[in-house]
């Protein structure tokens, strides 16, 4: 396959460019540190469904333009949670099952693992939140040394549902995930291997990628893709209840008080002010 540039979804938030087999997919917004705004949701999630019918592939490297790999969310989302108004991030319910037994959210974490080929991330800046999830998605984590990692979704007053809770079962330990979840703590890219989020450390993350990605195209084609499928085989019925459950636990706390007084409090720089639950406990 020749070298070739594809724009994938809207305004180019994401680039592709693929030459021997392997795709450097690259966020693409760098003065907003590739956080997720609709656009750059779109398109991740048109450049997962374009690779993954894209012929000759042989693995995908992602990485981010710019000084992080994905901020999180997009912080204008954020002000409109804390207005109350919900920034239109949730079309419909979060309930409602669009890609098979995930929703539009959790795809664009999933969509990555669903690919027939190896995806590899390369981690370097930050990777908060929604963009740690995206990276939890891939097949192999690299990261920079001095990255910062984090299951930021605490300190906005919500909970991990773009499958974080799913990849995380399958990476850290059961303690380690309860505390990068309940606090939010930023880790650094050398404790992130030590904890399972990533693979290991690299002074350049996209170089050695696309280095292990020139490897994996390499190899028969048909053995790393059986490899993969195996990889992949996990209890259906499981992930699927957990990805349910965790759409669930995140409608009902979006735009509750407590939730918005989160936003409110962390955009304002100040401690938050919390009413003791009512009635949010659901059965399990």
């Amino acid at each position: 396959m020749g070298a070739q540039e594809i724009a994938a979804g809207s305004a180019d938030r994401v680039s592709i460019a693929i030459s021997g087999g392997i795709a450097d997919v690259r966020l693409n917004r760098p003065d907003k540190m590739n956080a997720l705004d609709p656009a750059m949701m779109a398109a991740l999630l048109a450049a997962a469904e374009r690779l993954g019918g894209e012929p000759g592939l042989r693995a995908v490297v992602l990485s981010g333009e710019g000084r992080a790999f994905c901020a999180g969310l997009d912080m204008a989302s954020f002000a409109a949670l804390a207005s109350g108004e919900g920034g239109g991030l949730v079309p419909g319910r979060l309930a409602d099952r669009t890609h098979g037994p995930a929703n539009m959210f959790q795809h664009l974490a999933l969509g990555w693992r669903g690919l027939p080929v190896p995806v590899i991330a390369a981690l370097h800046g930050s990777a908060f939140g929604g963009g740690l999830q995206i990276a939890l998605g891939a097949d192999i984590r690299y990261v920079a040394p001095d990255a910062k990692l984090s299951v930021m979704e605490i300190r906005w007053g919500i909970v991990p549902d773009m499958g974080g809770t799913l990849l995380l079962r399958d990476l850290v330990r059961a303690d380690v995930m309860r505390e990068l979840t309940y606090g939010g703590r930023i880790v650094s890219g050398e404790e992130a291997v030590t904890l399972g989020l990533a693979t290991r450390v690299c002074s350049d993350p996209r170089e050695e990628a696309l280095a292990t990605g020139r490897v994996i195209a390499a190899r028969n084609p048909d053995a790393i893709r059986a490899a993969k499928r195996l990889f992949n085989l996990a209890d259906d019925d499981r992930s699927a209840r957990i990805l349910l459950a965790e759409s669930s636990e995140q409608e009902a706390i979006l735009g509750r008080p407590n939730q918005i007084e989160a936003v409110r409090a962390n955009m304002e720089r100040r401690t938050a002010v919390f009413r003791d639950p009512d009635n949010l406990t659901r059965d399990s």
